[in-house]
C-alpha cells in the first residue's frame, strides 16, 4: 500500500524556513496525529498533502515528500497517482460555502437498478478493449513510419553538416529540424528547382566554402605626445637656478656635490658626530654650512626634476606598449599600402622616443648642476603626425574586406545546402505521405475509441445516483444536530442547504462546521476515491465546536476514517487532541507487532532563528500524553521550566511567554470572572505590582509572535523566563494555596511515574 513515510524537506513553505526531518524522528505510519498550537504550521502542511492530491505543484517554497522510499519534489506533484482527500479551510472555501456562491459538487454511489444498462456497458467495455490494442498497434505503425523519415533528415542534415563544416560555419551544428523546416517551405513556396546547382556551379561554391579568410586586425591605438609643450617644460626647468649659500667646491663639482649630499643625509640619520668616511670628528660649523648649501628650496628643485623624469619615462614606457599588425596578416592587395605608411609611422614613432630619452638626459643633466642655467640639448624634432591614422586606414579597408569576405562564404554554403535539400525533395515527400497515412488510421481508432469512451460515460450516468448520498447525509446531519432543519437538496449539478425547505442563509458557526465535517466525511465513500488505498488528512476538523459538538464529531471521524489507507489529524484542540490520541493508543495496544505499530504521533513546536518564526516537526511531548487537560499540561511545563538551568539559546524560551499567558488566562477566568480583560483581572488581586507588571509585560509582549523585532520588545528579557515563571507561580499560589498544593502534587507525582518508567526500561 502506497504510503506517506515522510516530509523530507521544507524550504521557505509559511513558517517552515529551513526544516529536514530528524534523522531520530520515526516515519508516519498509518495513523498519525499531530498537535500543534496555531501557527505553527498544519494549515501549511495539510495545503501542501492537497496540492499533492490535486496534482499541483505547491505555489511557494521548496517541498520534498517520501512516499514509498522515493522523494518525491514539489514539481513532481502533478505525476502523482495517490488518491488524497483533504479537509481544512481551503476545502471547505471551495467545495461546500463557496466565496462566490454556488452548488455543493455531487457524491456519486452506484446503485443496484439498471442492470441492462450495466450489461451493455460491459459489452462496450470489451469492444473499447479491442479499440485500444488496434489503436496501440495503429500508433506503433504510426512510430515506425515516422522513424523512417525522420532517420532520412537526420541523414541529410548530417551529409550537410559534414560537407558544409569548418570553423565558424553556421552548419556546424545543423541537425534535422533544420533540414525539415527548410524543405518544407521550399515545397509550399514551389521554388525547389531554382536552388539546384549545376556540377560546374557546386564546385565554385565548394572553392569558395573551403577558402581561409583572413581575421580582422585591431587598429593601432597610439596618442602621439606634444613634444612641443614637453619641451617648454624642460627648458624651463633646465634655465632655472637654486639660490643657496652655496659653497663653490660643491657648486662647480656635480659629482662631489652628490656624493656629499648622500652622506649628509647618512650622518642625520645616524646621528654621527664623526666622520664615517675617516672616523675623525667632524667641525661642527661644517655640517651648518653643508646644510646651508642644500637647503629646502634645493631638496624641491631636485624633487621637481625627478617627478618630470618620472613623467617623460612613463611617456615612453607607453610607447613600447604599441602593437602594429605584422603585414602577413592583411590581405595581398593591402600590404603594400600598409608597408609603406607603417615606414612613415616607424619613422615618426622612432622620433618621438628618441626625443623623449634627449629630454630626459638634458634633466639629468640639469640635477648634477642645479645652480647653473642650462640650454636643451636638441631642437624639436619634425615629423609627420599623421602617420597612425594613415596606417589605420589601412587596417580599416582589411577589417572591411574581412566582412565581405564573410558574407560571401556563407551564400556559398547556403547555396550548397539548398542545392542538396532540393535534390531530397521526392524520397521526402514519398515518406511523409506514408507517416500521413498512418497517422490518418491513428486519427480515425481514436475517434472510435472516444465515441465509445463519451457512451460508456453516458451510460454511468444513468446508473449513478447523488440521491441516496443526500439522505445519508441528511441522517447524519439530524443526528447531529439533533434536528432535521437542515438538509441537502438534490440539484442537478450536485447539491444546495436548505432550511425548512428553503434556501438556507445566516448559518451558524457550528451548523457551518458541521455540514462541511459530515460532507467531507461523505465524499470519503465517493466512487472516485480509493479509500483504502487513499490517504485522509483532517486538519482542525472541531474548530470552534462545544464539548458535545466535539464528542459528535470525533465519533463521526473514527467511524468514517478507520478504513483509510492512511490518516493524519492535526489539531490544536486538547480536548480533541486527547480523544485522538486515546483512539491511536488503544490500536497500538491491540497491535501484535510491538516494534510496527499503526499509529504515530508528533507535535509542531514554533521556535526561532535570529529574528525569524519558524517551526520544527518533533515528537510529542510526554507531557501531552500524560496530562487529561491543556491547564494540566501547561501548568506542568510552567513549573518545569521554572526551575530549569538558565539556558544561553532564548529560542528554549520563546514558547514560554504563549504558554504563561494561557495558563493566567484559564486561572483568572474562575478567579476573576468578572472582567474580559487581562490586565483588568490582574489588578483585581492583590499581588506585588512590580511582579504583576513583570509577569504582564512577559506574558503579553512575547507571546504575540507576529511582531518579532518591535524595539519596545527587549528580547533579553527572554533570558529571565524562569524568574518571571516563578512570579507567576508564586500569583496562583497567592490567590489559591490548596488548588497550587494539589497542582504541583500532581505533576511531581507524573514526573516520577516517568523517570521510573524509565528506569524501567519500557520507554
Amino acid at each position: 500500500m502506497t504510503r506517506i513515510e515522510r516530509v523530507s524537506t521544507l524550504n521557505d513553505c509559511g513558517i517552515f524556513r529551513n526544516f529536514r526531518w530528524p534523522t531520530d524522528l520515526p516515519l508516519f505510519g498509518r495513523f498519525n496525529l499531530i498537535y500543534g498550537w496555531n501557527g505553527t504550521g498544519k494549515t501549511t502542511l495539510s495545503r501542501l498533502f492537497r496540492a499533492l492530491g490535486l496534482r499541483q505543484p505547491p505555489l511557494i517554497g521548496e517541498v520534498l515528500l517520501r512516499i514509498d522510499g522515493t522523494e518525491i519534489p514539489g514539481k513532481d506533484f502533478p505525476l502523482s497517482t495517490l488518491p488524497i482527500r483533504v479537509f481544512n479551510r481551503d476545502f471547505i472555501h471551495e467545495n461546500v460555502f463557496h466565496i462566490g456562491g454556488g452548488d455543493l459538487p455531487p457524491i456519486f454511489f452506484v446503485g443496484k437498478e439498471n442492470i441492462e444498462i450495466q450489461k451493455e456497458i460491459d459489452r462496450l467495455k470489451i469492444m473499447l478493449t479491442k479499440k485500444q490494442q488496434e489503436l496501440d498497434a495503429a500508433k506503433q505503425t504510426q512510430e515506425e513510419k515516422d522513424q523512417n523519415l525522420t532517420k532520412f533528415c537526420s541523414d541529410r542534415a548530417k551529409v550537410i553538416k559534414d560537407t558544409l563544416r569548418k570553423t565558424g560555419s553556421a552548419y556546424n551544428n545543423y541537425n534535422r529540424s533544420n533540414f525539415k523546416k527548410r524543405l518544407e517551405q521550399m515545397i509550399i513556396d514551389g521554388d525547389t528547382a531554382s536552388h539546384r546547382l549545376t556540377d560546374e556551379q557546386r564546385e565554385s561554391m565548394l572553392a569558395q566554402h573551403l577558402a581561409t579568410p583572413k581575421p580582422r586586425v585591431p587598429e593601432v591605438s597610439y596618442r602621439v605626445p606634444d613634444l612641443r609643450i614637453l619641451a617648454d617644460e624642460v627648458s624651463a626647468l633646465l634655465r632655472t637656478t637654486v639660490v643657496s649659500s652655496a659653497i663653490q667646491t660643491l657648486k662647480s663639482d656635480s659629482v662631489l656635490s652628490d656624493w656629499i649630499h648622500r652622506g649628509l643625509d647618512l650622518h642625520r640619520e645616524r646621528r654621527s658626530d664623526k666622520c664615517l668616511f675617516c672616523e675623525q670628528p667632524l667641525p661642527a660649523d661644517h655640517l651648518g654650512e653643508l646644510e646651508a648649501h642644500f637647503n629646502a628650496e634645493y631638496e624641491r628643485f631636485l624633487q621637481r626634476i625627478d617627478e618630470k623624469i618620472q613623467a617623460l619615462e612613463a611617456v615612453e614606457e607607453q610607447a613600447t606598449q604599441v602593437k602594429i599588425p605584422n603585414p602577413a596578416e592583411l590581405y595581398d592587395d593591402l600590404r603594400k599600402a600598409f608597408i609603406s605608411t607603417e615606414e612613415v609611422f616607424q619613422r615618426m614613432f622612432d622620433a618621438v622616443r628618441g626625443y623623449l630619452a634627449v629630454l630626459v638626459e638634458d634633466l639629468k643633466r640639469k640635477r648634477g648642476e642645479p645652480f647653473s642655467t642650462l640650454s636643451p640639448s636638441e631642437a624639436v624634432p619634425i615629423f609627420d603626425a599623421a602617420a597612425i591614422d594613415g596606417l589605420n586606414k589601412v587596417v580599416r579597408r582589411h577589417n572591411r574586406a574581412c566582412l565581405e569576405f564573410d558574407t560571401h562564404v556563407r551564400n556559398a554554403r547556403d547555396r550548397l545546402a539548398f542545392d542538396i535539400i532540393a535534390r531530397s525533395m521526392e524520397d521526402f515527400k514519398k515518406l511523409s505521405n506514408t507517416v500521413k497515412g498512418a497517422t490518418t488510421a491513428v486519427n480515425a481508432i481514436e475517434a472510435e475509441v472516444k465515441d465509445l469512451t463519451e457512451e460508456i460515460k453516458n451510460l454511468e450516468l444513468e446508473i449513478r445516483s447523488h440521491h441516496r448520498p443526500a439522505e445519508e447525509f441528511n441522517d447524519d446531519l439530524k443526528q447531529y444536530l439533533g434536528h432535521g432543519e437542515l438538509q441537502l437538496t438534490v440539484e442537478d449539478n450536485g447539491y444546495s442547504i436548505t432550511r425548512n425547505g428553503v434556501q438556507a442563509e445566516m448559518l451558524s458557526e457550528g451548523e457551518m462546521t458541521a455540514i462541511a465535517l459530515l460532507y467531507f466525511l461523505k465524499t470519503l465513500e465517493d466512487s472516485h476515491f480509493d479509500k483504502g488505498n487513499g490517504v485522509v488528512i483532517l486538519d482542525d476538523p472541531v474548530s470552534s465546536l462545544d464539548a458535545n459538538a466535539l464528542y459528535l464529531a470525533f465519533g463521526f471521524i473514527r467511524d468514517r476514517t478507520r478504513d483509510t489507507g492512511q490518516l493524519f489529524v492535526l489539531t490544536h484542540n486538547f480536548q480533541f487532541f486527547r480523544l485522538v490520541q486515546q483512539w491511536f493508543s488503544q490500536l497500538n495496544r491491540q497491535n501484535k507487532e510491538v516494534n510496527k505499530p499503526p499509529a504515530r504521533f508528533y507535535m509542531l513546536e514554533q521556535v526561532h532563528r535570529s529574528t525569524l518564526r519558524c517551526t520544527k516537526f518533533c515528537a510529542l511531548d510526554p507531557l501531552l500524553e500524560r496530562y487529561e487537560s491543556e491547564y494540566h499540561y501547561l501548568f506542568a511545563r510552567i513549573y518545569q521550566s521554572s526551575t530549569e538551568n538558565k539556558s544561553n539559546n532564548l529560542e528554549n524560551y520563546y514558547v514560554l511567554p504563549n504558554m504563561a499567558r494561557r495558563l493566567l488566562e484559564a486561572f483568572l477566568a474562575f478567579r476573576q470572572p468578572g472582567y474580559s480583560n487581562l490586565w483588568d483581572k490582574m489588578q483585581a488581586i492583590q499581588f506585588d505590582e512590580t511582579k504583576k507588571r513583570r509577569i504582564y509585560g512577559f506574558a503579553n509582549c512575547y507571546s504575540h509572535c507576529n511582531v518579532i523585532g518591535e524595539p519596545e520588545h527587549d528580547h533579553s528579557l527572554l533570558a529571565e523566563s524562569p524568574s518571571i515563571l516563578l512570579d507567576l507561580l508564586e500569583l496562583i499560589e497567592s490567590q489559591d494555596a490548596e488548588h497550587y498544593r494539589a497542582m504541583e502534587q500532581i505533576v511531581s507525582t507524573s514526573v516520577q511515574k516517568q523517570a521510573d518508567k524509565t528506569k524501567g526500561g519500557r520507554l
